[in-house]
């Protein structure tokens, strides 16, 4: 079963490799994924191109290299960073949108953990930039500079990064500030807060990746606070410290017991298969969203302590969200020269890009009218991202 979901994730990073992957401006060692295929001219030209795209396709390429390591994983990683680099004249940090930096950053310290790749002024400089965005009055960062609107996109993407960087005391901030403020009755994160002339103003709007950055965040947090604990050892540790920190690791894992039941309840088919609520588009940056959400489902399904019936009880139900999902993806799928191409919605078949092969199959598509979602870069990321989930939950099953 492991090997598998490991073969199909395989497939996955061959189709996108092969359909949409190509040197920025044909500079040589360099590397980034076309947004469409079939790509049009802007596409191929990188003019479109998705700075937070890129930052998910090369956490999916760590995805692969950390589950198989190769030679040419390597390569094509360093080539991809480089690509990014290029593409934003060596200056990422130049990108007003914190969530943008924050998804780069993450997938570039996970990368981390692979022989040649290495931690760079660059890296640095992300990170800081972040720390330096958090507004001092709201203690969270803001989708962009000089914006009011405080999301989740931005926040707990960057609280997993810090707690995965030793800034615990930065990501507690944000988390608890996220469930302070914008958890529904459901048990589900709303999206965000914007700050009007009145007051502070709930976007109640509901994404399946929001649930999925939480849980992570959650999740880093707990098991840093255990670890210090734990790592307690010969240093001397008064008992209102060891119980502060070990009350503050059950707040956080009983958040995720909750958020993981409330996805299976209401985002999700009975048989378990995750499926996008009524705010969530299917194609462009709506695209990636499920498969975010299975990345950190994977992560509760692998890394949550087994140390309670409770907790043992959510790493079966985010193993079965991710399982079905995949089982589901991978049965509504369509196959172009023996390569997957991912239904935009894993309950539903996919379709076939129009503009592939002869041209639109119908006046309505010549002009526009009718838009595939499987055309997008995005939709077939957010397949490759479930399969992996798939193959890291499998591969640690009993």
């Amino acid at each position: 079963m492991p090997e598998t979901w490991s073969h199909r994730a395989d497939l996955a990073a061959s189709a996108i490799h092969e359909r949409h992957a190509a040197r920025l401006w044909g500079i040589p060692k360099t590397n980034l994924a076309m947004v469409t295929w079939p790509p049009g001219a802007k596409d191929k030209l990188f003019w479109h191109w998705h700075f937070w795209w890129q930052a998910q396709y090369f956490d999916c390429q760590v995805d692969a290299a950390l589950r198989r390591p190769t030679k040419s994983r390597r390569k094509q990683l360093a080539d991809t960073l480089r690509g990014i680099q290029r593409r934003t004249k060596g200056k990422p940090t130049d990108n007003p949108h914190n969530d943008d930096k924050a998804w780069l950053a993450l997938a570039w310290n996970r990368a981390l953990a692979l022989d040649g790749l290495k931690r760079t002024r660059t890296l640095d400089a992300l990170e800081f930039d972040l720390l330096e965005a958090i507004d001092p009055i709201t203690g969270v960062l803001p989708l962009k500079a000089e914006e009011t609107y405080y999301n989740i996109a931005s926040n707990a993407t960057a609280a997993i990064l810090f707690a995965r960087t030793g800034r615990l005391d930065k990501a507690r901030q944000i988390t608890d500030w996220i469930f302070d403020n914008l958890v529904a009755e459901s048990g589900l994160l709303y999206d965000g807060i914007r700050m009007r002339m009145h007051g502070p103003e709930v976007n109640q709007k509901l994404y399946t990746y929001n649930q999925g950055t939480v849980l992570g965040a959650s999740l880093e947090i707990a098991l840093a606070l255990r670890e210090d604990i734990g790592l307690a050892g010969d240093e001397p540790i008064d008992s209102f410290e060891f119980s502060e920190r070990a009350d503050a690791s059950v707040f956080y894992i009983t958040h995720i017991r909750a958020i993981v039941q409330a996805i299976a309840l209401n985002m999700a088919t009975p048989q378990g298969v995750i499926i996008s609520p009524a705010a969530e588009s299917g194609e462009g940056d709506g695209g990636l969203f499920k498969g975010i959400l299975a990345r950190y489902l994977a992560e509760i399904a692998v890394r949550l302590p087994e140390d309670s019936r409770e907790n043992i009880a959510t790493k079966k139900v985010a193993a079965r969200l991710v399982l079905a999902s995949a089982e589901s993806l991978w049965q509504h799928r369509l196959e172009v020269d023996g390569l997957p191409i991912f239904p935009a919605e894993w309950t539903e078949d996919a379709r076939l890009p129009h503009n592939y092969g002869l041209g639109p199959a119908s006046i309505s598509e010549a002009v526009g009218l009718v838009r595939i979602d499987e055309r997008d870069l995005s939709v077939q990321l957010s397949g490759w991202l479930l399969l992996e989930a798939a193959a890291a939950v499998a591969a640690n099953m009993p």
